[in-house]
């Protein structure tokens, strides 16, 4: 078609751009109409609360503390190939998650451990570190090399996951229960997939702060959500971008009092209180020492559970 020609709608901007048909932007949303907007968000939905009355020993609250040992991958998926970022990544494993599981090990904390499968194969001694912990710590899966699930076709999707699933059921002989996907994606495929794996729950989401199941098309699913979210995420508040010299830094003393106001008001509440850590971000002394100090705090209360993942999910169906 030559400029000049006229055609209805965005086909048109996109002929006259020289553009394939494939390539027009989707219309926006505000154009749609409402039935479309609601088959939209009701693809995946937070469902009944799994609160249970009590949790295990009479406990008024439980804590879920979530360690995601990325390693490199988060960096090699973006492109930083060099030594100086990979060399951030490797510091989770070699020195964050020992000076982790020593400071659980103090206080008798069990937790999960989310990590990407090439991070396993590239660290197979932190990976032993954690399982051969008196704790029995969990390890879940968080896709093949934390890739952008956004940037993979669904075949490219379904073929990481089971690989990533694959790998880690030979490593743990047994199949892992749980999953959070790099860095909490969820395509239009990744429900269907996790469910196709079997897996007990999910810890991507953020419909809310208790255990709740997860809803597809309004229909429920049996599966389990452990929400998360950004504000008890230890990257929000320590994150350093490079390129930009874009560096995020709070005060540990600031991102304590951020947690510690979250689990008081679990603890009031009688819930949940979730926390997703990195081991190359909180393992630093200053921060673990922070987060030590949260762990007295919370051991100075009665009646909260320190539990996996998995141990909160099992307890929420019971």
């Amino acid at each position: 078609m030559k400029p000049g020609i006229l055609v209805a709608g965005g086909i048109a901007v996109a002929l006259l751009a020289g553009l394939p048909l494939a390539a027009q932007p989707p219309a926006p949303v505000w154009k749609w109409d409402y039935p479309r907007i609601a088959a939209t968000v009701d693809q995946v939905r937070a469902g009944r609360d799994l609160t249970p009355t009590s949790w295990p020993g009479g406990g008024r609250v439980a804590v879920a503390l979530s360690f995601d040992m990325d390693a490199e991958t988060g960096f090699l998926r973006s492109g930083s190939l060099t030594a100086q970022p990979l060399s951030r990544g490797e510091y989770g494993p070699r020195v964050g998650v020992p000076r982790i599981l020593g400071m659980l090990e103090k206080h008798r904390v069990p937790a999960t451990f989310f990590i990407p499968a090439v991070s396993g194969q590239l660290h197979p001694e932190a990976v032993d570190a954690i399982l051969k912990s008196p704790l029995k710590h969990e390890i879940g899966v968080h896709g093949w090399v934390h890739e952008r699930l956004t940037d993979l076709s669904p075949a490219e999707e379904r073929d990481l996951t089971r690989r990533a699933f694959d790998f880690w059921t030979k490593r743990l002989g047994r199949k892992p229960a749980g999953i959070r996907t790099p860095s909490w994606d969820f395509t239009s495929e990744t429900l269907s997939i996790i469910r196709e794996l079997g897996f007990l729950y999910d810890s991507s989401l953020m419909g809310d702060d208790r255990p709740y199941e997860i809803l597809a098309q309004g229909k429920p699913t049996g599966l389990i959500e452990l929400p998360v979210e950004w504000i008890l995420d230890d990257f929000t508040y320590y994150s350093y971008d490079r390129p930009s010299s874009a560096y995020h830094r709070m005060s540990d003393s600031d991102v304590f009092e951020i947690y510690r106001g979250e689990f008081d008001k679990a603890y009031e509440e009688g819930t949940l209180f979730l926390l997703t850590m990195h081991p190359f971000v909180t393992g630093h002394r200053s921060r673990l020492a922070a987060l030590e100090r949260l762990v007295v705090h919370m051991r100075s209360k009665r009646g909260v559970w320190f539990a996996t993942h998995e141990q909160v999910a099992r307890a929420a169906i019971r």
